[in-house]
């Protein structure tokens, strides 16, 4: 019997007339439309790369362009809003910008953005020749750069009557830019204060609300720019963290949930939906972006998710040997910067390091900071939620308390923090060799990994380093085991009231590779450099006793195997490794 034809994963698609007459899987988002109806005409709303805006804006532009009427049971029948339309579709002129298109040197973006946006603005003349003045395009020529063109398109179109909706994707990404290279900040304030072409444009986005430009909907990564045009653009309201629209980019688990049972149907899903979730969740899930949504289900990244389901369809229920899309880490990779804006700390004020020892942090979460004062605390912090490094937990101590969301992020931000411990020059290679984890995983040579370990500790740490103590030293070692392909670690596990908690499990990931013959719980444990034999011993007996506890807990005994669970007590003098022994039961 042959599987019943299944709907295509649209991965990486963001063209949402092509998902719909492709015959692709679609999450659907419409039921979001009347709520922004009934926002603020002018929206401004960010999310992290990848989290489906896109594919978002692409659907209002497809839902309110006037030469789309006719096609509008083809795109929204079957969905919410093609049951439930509202009186505005299909009923504006949609100018479209996206301005991750305006790239190079920062000295010509004058230039190349004035090229960009008059290439938009005589598409979209031609596209809605019909409804314009028919001489729109013989004063054109005559403006003088992009700001110039918008406030007389719009104002055109008001001339006939047509209303302009203004769709602006990534309005952010000259200043993400700028953050990339310090050394282009002056050339950035130039183009955002006073006269520059930056802060000249959304002058005429300002302006042309009082004409043509009907409706707006802005989004980004960050909210960076906004600040330092705000004299200049101070019209739009920002629904980042509104409730209404928690959820309106990325998946719920229900909306998971419903793909799986989708596919399930297919004959080629191998496992349960359950499973799926779970084999997951600690990798996407655990998103939440207002602090109103808590107890609510929390989000999984879209595109992680389309990424692993296109996989795993791909591969006849394989399990995706990477969890992490090499796309993803690409992404991840652009925001390198942090390390750079995080060293202007003081080295033990890293918040970087700060989060990695503690897993979490209470800031003052800010709506808008300027580039200029982005390493302030609070404005670094809210920087790393912007870009998806943090998510909102709950509140403590009269501000937001933030953790990592999952195994993705966690396993890039631990990667900056090791990348910081580079001053020496010294890459992370020739330490961490992939060939001791192999071992570790395979043949159970445990020794070694963690000796390399100690090895890089000893050489990274400063002075100031070496005062630090226990959380340093478990937030290193965490780092470390985070970059780990083999295992999934978990940090202080939570092995119930009676068995407390385990300074690092190193889970196998048998779904992935099945022949792992090895698994590990770590014991840290932490004396000054001052310690005595004793002490040390008694840290080590201290060590065994909780090793054992927690070898007992749920999670270990759901997750170990055939595995032979290996329970390691490490005890530290200072930064020296002065016991790495086996528990033998």
């Amino acid at each position: 019997m042959e599987p019943k034809k299944r709907r295509r994963i649209p991965y990486g698609m963001t063209n949402f007339e092509s998902i719909r007459t492709e015959d692709c899987y679609y999450v659907d988002k419409t039921h979001y439309i009347p709520l922004i109806e009934e926002a603020n005409k002018f929206f401004f709303f960010i999310r992290p790369r990848r989290f489906g805006k896109t594919l978002l804006l692409n659907m209002l532009t497809h839902y309110y362009d006037i030469n789309r009427a006719d096609k509008f049971e083809q795109l929204f029948g079957g969905l919410w809003i093609g049951q439930h339309p509202t009186k505005e579709h299909n009923q504006y002129l949609v100018l479209f910008l996206n301005f991750s298109m305006i790239s190079g040197d920062i000295n010509s973006y004058q230039e190349r953005m004035d090229n960009y946006c008059a290439s938009c603005y005589r598409s979209f003349c031609a596209k809605y020749a019909h409804l314009l003045p028919a001489d729109i395009m013989e004063e054109y020529p005559r403006q003088q750069n992009a700001a110039a063109e918008l406030e007389y398109i719009a104002r055109r179109c008001a001339e006939v009557g047509q209303k302009l909706y203004l769709i602006i994707d990534e309005y952010d990404h000259f200043t993400n830019d700028i953050l990339a290279h310090p050394e282009l900040e002056l050339q950035y304030k130039g183009e955002t204060h006073g006269v520059g072409a930056y802060r000249v444009f959304f002058n005429a986005v300002k302006s042309g609300t009082s004409t043509g430009i009907e409706r707006m909907f802005v989004t980004g990564v960050s909210p960076v720019t906004m600040d330092d045009l705000t004299s200049g653009f101070n019209i739009g309201s920002n629904y980042t963290t509104d409730s209404a629209f928690n959820a309106m980019m990325g998946f719920s688990e229900t909306e998971v949930r419903q793909m799986i049972d989708y596919y399930q149907q297919s004959g080629v899903v191998r496992h349960t939906t359950d499973e799926l979730i779970q084999i997951m969740k600690p990798w996407y899930d655990n998103y939440c972006f207002s602090l109103s949504s808590l107890g609510e289900s929390t989000l999984f990244n879209s595109d992680m998710v389309l990424y692993f389901m296109s996989s795993y369809l791909w591969n006849n229920g394989q399990l995706p040997e990477h969890m992490i899309d090499s796309n993803i880490r690409t992404d991840y990779n652009k925001l390198r910067m942090l390390i750079r804006k995080d060293k202007n700390f003081e080295h033990d004020a890293s918040v970087i390091q700060q989060i990695v020892e503690a897993g979490q942090i209470v800031a003052e979460l800010k709506l808008s900071f300027p580039a200029e004062k982005v390493a302030d605390t609070n404005n670094f912090v809210s920087l790393l939620y912007y870009f998806g490094m943090l998510t909102i937990v709950g509140k403590k101590r009269g501000g937001i308390l933030l953790r990592i969301p999952n195994y993705t992020v966690r396993e890039q931000l631990y990667g900056y923090l090791l990348e910081s411990y580079s001053e020496a020059e010294l890459s992370l290679d020739s330490y961490h060799d992939r060939d001791k984890e192999v071992n570790m995983a395979f043949d159970g040579e445990w020794r070694p990994y963690f000796e390399a370990i100690a090895d890089a500790l000893k050489r990274f740490s400063s002075h100031r380093d070496k005062q630090k103590g226990e959380a340093y030293v478990h937030g290193f070692t965490l780092a470390q085991t985070c970059q780990s392909r083999l295992y999934l670690p978990h940090s202080e596990l939570d092995a119930g009231v009676d068995h407390g908690y385990a300074d690092i499990y190193l889970e196998p990931l048998l779904g992935i590779y099945p022949d792992i013959e090895h698994s590990y719980i770590i014991e840290l444990k932490y004396r000054r450099s001052t310690a005595t034999d004793a002490q040390v011993e008694q840290a080590r007996q201290e060590g065994i006793q909780q090793a054992l506890r927690y070898s007992e807990s749920e999670l270990v005994k759901r997750t170990v195997g055939h595995t032979t669970l290996h329970r390691l007590v490490i005890v530290w003098r200072g930064m020296e490794m002065a016991v790495c022994e086996e528990i033998y039961v």
